[in-house]
């Protein structure tokens, strides 16, 4: 036989494989109305155990593997497909509609915004960007930024989630995991780092650098150039050029923005020394209330999954068939727990879509624990 004649074949099976998946939909739409009837829970993991037992009998052993993945699939499929007809739609999609509608259609241009750092940190930068004309509370903390938004004391908060070059802020993971919030705005900002130091000083004066460790990581290549020089990690990069200004030392440096030269009166050693011209680092703009303003086609969820094989598996293969493009994948240990992880996921979809408003009825049941961060666009 020729490679057409195959591919006639796989297709005449593949039209019968299309009539009996929407034959079994429809026999697990009637079991569903059973389901309800009786006051029977959809999920039966006993009857799940034994049809794949029973299936794996069925197939010689090179095939066992794919035919329990298929079926544990189809399993997943089923149960979506019955929430959906028992349940209707989710507690949790009927309110983000009720966010899309309630919302104002313009962002605010003015507020008052929470930021880590000080007066000249990449996060005021970020700010700026996200909002015409905001008044600005600099915290020490990242937590205080948080805080500060769940007690109402500012509207909105600016904190960096990752960077181009040295990757996640782990601790901004592990503070979403503990607060209420809502993001509602992203945007990323070209880092581009100078080493800074008092008027008149010059680089073979140096001893002691400052930054922040996502800074001095991006320069690694720079400071190993260097000889005799102590490197300090510090809370902020604005901070670090603060610092420095306030100390009036010859020895000393930070690592900082161009900004923060102008703010605190300080010279540039050496410019662009990080190791990439290519550095970005993505800020979100967090809220207190649940705002979708106009044009979201990005959302952030935290779920934690089933401890069980495949479980992550299942979840990308339910937004591959959806055909949601996933944007960022990251995981977290749960404190308090052996082995247990928060999965923090980016999704590029926009809410006005069939994909979008399908998403919370399908997804919600196959984790234990589903956090939804929220629905936004990203400043350019």
């Amino acid at each position: 036989m020729e490679l057409s004649d195959y591919r006639v074949k796989i297709d005449e099976i593949d039209s019968e494989i299309v009539r009996l998946f929407k034959e079994r939909m429809e026999v697990s739409r009637n079991i569903a109305e059973c389901k309800r009837e009786k006051g029977l829970p959809v999920y039966d993991p006993k009857r799940e155990r034994e049809k794949l037992v029973s299936i794996s009998g069925m197939l010689p052993e090179e095939f066992k593997t794919y035919g329990e993945a298929l079926y544990s699939l189809l399993f997943e499929l089923s149960r979506a497909y019955q929430h959906k007809k028992l349940d209707g739609e989710s507690e949790l999609t009927l309110k983000i509609k009720s966010a899309v509608e309630d919302t104002a259609k313009e962002f605010p241009p003015r507020a008052l915004v929470a930021c880590q750092g000080v007066e000249g940190a990449y996060s005021s930068q970020a700010c700026d960007r996200i909002f015409k004309n905001a008044e600005v509370i600099y915290f020490d903390s990242f937590e205080g930024v948080f805080s500060s938004i769940a007690n109402g004391l500012c509207s909105y908060g600016v904190i960096p989630l990752e960077n181009s070059t040295a990757g996640s802020v782990n601790r901004v993971y592990d503070l979403m995991m503990k607060y209420d919030f809502n993001i509602v705005r992203s945007v990323r900002i070209k880092v581009d780092h100078s080493l800074l130091a008092n008027k008149g000083v010059k680089l073979d004066e140096i001893r002691e650098i400052y930054s922040h460790p996502h800074a001095i990581a991006q320069c690694e290549s720079f400071l190993k150039g260097l000889n005799n020089v102590k490197v300090t990690p510090c809370e902020n990069t604005a901070m670090a050029a603060k610092m420095v200004f306030e100390s009036k030392r010859r020895d000393e440096a930070a690592i900082s923005s161009d900004i923060c030269s102008e703010i605190y009166g300080l010279n540039r050693l050496c410019e662009s020394i990080q190791d990439t011209s290519n550095n970005y680092t993505r800020f979100i703009c967090i809220s207190k209330n649940l705002e979708i303003f106009p044009g979201a086609d990005r959302t952030s969820i935290m779920m934690v999954l089933k401890h069980k094989p495949g479980a992550l598996s299942s979840v990308l293969s339910r937004l591959y068939s959806m055909g949601i493009n996933l944007l960022k994948l990251e995981s977290r240990p749960l404190p308090n727990s052996d082995f247990e992880f928060m999965f923090y996921f980016d999704l590029e979809t926009s809410v006005y879509s069939k994909a979008f408003a399908e998403l919370f009825n399908d997804i919600e049941g196959m984790c234990t624990k589903i956090k939804y961060l929220g629905s936004y666009n990203e400043v350019v």
